[in-house]
């Protein structure tokens, strides 16, 4: 079996890095993304190396960053252009190779092993020239690993950062990673890390001496598949990116610039939601068959229902069956101040495709092809005095 060539990019502080790339005054300041900057007591969500070099950490309180880092410059996040900048770097991937699989918005694993012939260069060629263009395009940097598996690549990826190319070979695999701390592995988390802490199994050297019986005790079959994976016998491969398998959920959410209790307002930021739902829902050809609505109050206070729906990714539909939803739980007597819409049940769309301006194309379905060819447009232009891009997510 031919030995694979797989890398593993990862963007150094991505919300951080994008916000720095985005403001170039920023550049040489420390900035952090966080949950809500006039709230001391929110977390740090990313922050740049700079930042890092005070000792800011992510997960830390705002209020105690600032402490040790008084110049901070704190940013709410802007989640609609990290999923933009997220996939123009999958585009730039995809020029060296279909099999691309993401992990999150800012990671990805590549595996190049029929690339090499065509472009004629190795794998770390190949590494060092994305990290120059990332450099060149968007004005961050990537850190990316060389190795044969995709567990040894997303090692390399983690183990010098920021800007740097890292190879583990099959002749070295053990000697550079098996000193390293068990946690270093994706799949170990504080509580497993504690169990096996517990019992003297600190490093990967230490987990791969383990008995599969135990193993699979502690972590059933996972356990034994990733001790495989560190004794570089299991080799998973990377996905077809044209063929990866759709969500199992799609939702986008609001936090409100100003409380509304208005219904023509909820409306409108319902049918803001119902946009950014409907777009993504194209984008994986899908159709929903439950539609979900969350309003929460001014007092934090959550209403919540999910109901079944005839399989639609329409804007329109999306918006009037939440809409309907909406009524049902709502008596519009209490200030809102954030609104999340889910879809789930999704299925393939199967649908024909029909001509650019066929009557029986829902709208949404248009706006999406307009946005592929010619660049974003925005369905609900009017929204500006509700919603606060800074405080919309999506899941």
């Amino acid at each position: 079996m031919k030995e694979r060539v797989i890398l593993h990019s990862d963007v150094n502080n991505f919300f951080a890095s994008v916000e720095c790339s985005n403001r170039p005054e920023l550049k040489d300041k420390p900035v952090a993304v966080t949950g809500n900057p006039k709230k001391r007591t929110g977390i740090i969500l990313a922050k740049n190396e700079i930042a890092k070099k005070f000792g800011v950490s992510t997960g830390q309180v705002i209020g105690e960053a600032q402490a040790i880092c008084p110049d901070l410059v704190c940013l709410p996040p802007h989640y609609d252009l990290y999923e933009e900048i997220s996939e123009k770097l999958h585009q730039l991937y995809l020029q060296y190779t279909n099999l691309v699989e993401p992990l999150g918005l800012d990671e990805c694993w590549l595996d190049v092993t029929d690339s090499l012939k065509y472009l004629k260069m190795t794998g770390k060629e190949i590494a060092d020239e994305i990290r120059e263009k990332v450099k060149k395009e968007f004005g961050f940097t990537v850190s990316v690993g060389v190795s044969f598996s995709k567990i040894f690549a997303k090692l390399g990826s983690d183990l010098r950062k920021p800007d740097y190319t890292t190879v583990i070979s099959k002749n070295d695999y053990k000697k550079i990673t098996y000193n390293l701390p068990l946690n270093s592995i994706v799949g170990i988390g504080r509580r497993l890390e504690k169990k096996f802490s517990s019992i003297d199994v600190k490093t990967i050297g230490d987990f791969v001496k383990l008995e599969d019986a135990f193993l699979s005790h502690l972590m059933g079959i996972n356990g034994t598949n990733l001790k495989k994976a560190l004794l570089g016998e299991n080799i998973d491969e990377v996905a077809d990116y044209y063929a990866l398998p759709p969500p199992k959920s799609v939702g986008n959410g609001t936090t409100t610039i100003e409380d509304i209790i208005k219904r023509k307002d909820i409306e409108k930021v319902v049918y803001f939601l119902a946009e950014k739902v409907s777009s993504r829902l194209i984008k994986h050809k899908v159709v929903a068959g439950t539609l979900s609505l969350t309003i929460k109050t001014n007092k934090l206070e959550k209403v919540h229902k999910s109901m079944k729906i005839k399989p639609s990714n329409s804007v329109k539909e999306l918006a009037s069956l939440a809409m309907e939803i909406a009524d049902k739980i709502w008596n519009y007597d209490f200030p809102v101040r954030a609104i999340r819409l889910r879809a789930s049940t999704l299925t393939n769309a199967n649908a024909l495709q029909l001509s650019f301006f066929d009557s029986k194309k829902d709208f949404s379905q248009v706006a999406e092809e307009i946005n592929r060819h010619y660049g974003k447009i925005e369905l609900a232009s009017n929204m500006s005095k509700f919603i606060n891009t800074s405080k919309h997510s999506q899941e």
